[in-house]
C-alpha cells in the first residue's frame, strides 16, 4: 500500500511539473507574440509623417487637409505648430518630414539660400497666383508705399505685422529700408494682426499691414494693396513645399502626391472658408475633401 501511495504521489508531482513547464512555454510564446506585436507597431511607426504647421490661415487649411488625406491612406500624421524658421531648421535636422509653404522667388528667398543644400525645396508649386504687399482699408486715401511717410502720423508711425522670422516680415524690413520709411514694423502673430485690422475697420481707423493672397480676410473686409513701384515684394509669388532630405526615398508615394498637388483660387478659397467656419479646422478640411474627391484623386496618381 505504501509503495502504491508513493507511486501515485510521484505521478501527481510529475503531472504538476509538466503543467508548470507547459504554462511556462505558453507564457514564453505569449511573450514572443507581444514582441512580434511590438515589431509590427514599429513598422506602423515608420509610416508616421510629421508636418510643420504655421499659424497662418492658408497653412492651417492645407495642413489639416493633408493630414486627413494621408491618414485615409494609412499614415499616422502629426502636425507641429511652429514658425517658419523653426520648420526649416527641423527639416534640416530630420526632426520634421514636411513643410507645406515656401514662397518664391522673393518672400522665402533667404531660406532657400540658407537651406538649398540641406532641405529639399520642390521645383513643383501647389499655388501659382500668390501676391504679397502692404494693405490698407479701402477708405484710406493713399494708394502707394511712397505716400506712407507723408501720412506716418495717421498710422501712428507703425506697420502692424505678424510672425517675426516669416519671410514676408523680412522683406517688409527690406521695404522699409528701400523706401526709407519712417514707420516701425511691429511683430505679433497672424491672428493678432488680422484682429487688429478688423478692429480698425470696425472703427474706420487707418491701419497698414503686410498681407498676402490667398487669404480669407479679403472676403471678410475691404482691403487694397499699396503700389510698390520698386517691386520690393516682387510680382506674382508661387508656393512650393519642402521635405527633409531622404523623405522621397522613405515615402516615395507621398513625395509623388505632393508633386502632383495643385490648387486654384476657388479651391484654396473654399478650403480656407470651410476651415474658418468649422468648430475645428479638421472638420472644415473634411467637408472640403468630401466635396472635392475628384481633385484629390488627380493628386494621388503616381
Amino acid at each position: 500500500m505504501e509503495v502504491f501511495i508513493i507511486f501515485k504521489l510521484r505521478n501527481f508531482v510529475t503531472v504538476v511539473v509538466l503543467g508548470i513547464l507547459v504554462l511556462a512555454s505558453l507564457s514564453a510564446c505569449s511573450s514572443d507574440d507581444e514582441t512580434s506585436g511590438d515589431n509590427s507597431s514599429g513598422q506602423e511607426e515608420a509610416k508616421t509623417i510629421d508636418i510643420g504647421q504655421i499659424n497662418w490661415a492658408e497653412n492651417i487649411a492645407v495642413s489639416n487637409m493633408w493630414k486627413l488625406i494621408l491618414e485615409e491612406k494609412g499614415y499616422d500624421v502629426k502636425l507641429h505648430l511652429l514658425d517658419m524658421g523653426t520648420i526649416m531648421a527641423a527639416l534640416e535636422n530630420d526632426e520634421l518630414d514636411v513643410g507645406l509653404e515656401v514662397w518664391l522667388p522673393i518672400q522665402d528667398a533667404n531660406y532657400k539660400k540658407q537651406y538649398q543644400d540641406t532641405v529639399h525645396i520642390s521645383e513643383e508649386t501647389w499655388y501659382d497666383n500668390a501676391k504679397v504687399g502692404l494693405v490698407v482699408p479701402d477708405y484710406v486715401e493713399i494708394d502707394s508705399v511712397t505716400e506712407l511717410n507723408d501720412n506716418k502720423e495717421m498710422f501712428e508711425e507703425s506697420i502692424v505685422g505678424f510672425d517675426p522670422g516669416a519671410g514676408t516680415m523680412e522683406v517688409t524690413e527690406d521695404l522699409i529700408e528701400e523706401y526709407d520709411l519712417e514707420l516701425e514694423l511691429l511683430p505679433s502673430s497672424e491672428p493678432a494682426m488680422i484682429t487688429e485690422i478688423k478692429e480698425a475697420i470696425k472703427e474706420e481707423k487707418p491701419i497698414v499691414s503686410p498681407l498676402w493672397s490667398p487669404h480669407r480676410v479679403f472676403s471678410e473686409v475691404d482691403l487694397k494693396y499699396l503700389e510698390d513701384p520698386k517691386e520690393v515684394y516682387g510680382g506674382v509669388e508661387k508656393i512650393h513645399h519642402a521635405t527633409r532630405l531622404g523623405f522621397a526615398d522613405d515615402h516615395p508615394e507621398v513625395a509623388e502626391w505632393l508633386k502632383n498637388w495643385k490648387m486654384d483660387d476657388d479651391q484654396i478659397g473654399s478650403l480656407m472658408s470651410y476651415v474658418a467656419e468649422a468648430e475645428k479646422p479638421i472638420d472644415g478640411a473634411k467637408k472640403w475633401i468630401e466635396e472635392n474627391k475628384e481633385v484629390i484623386d488627380e493628386w494621388l496618381t503616381e
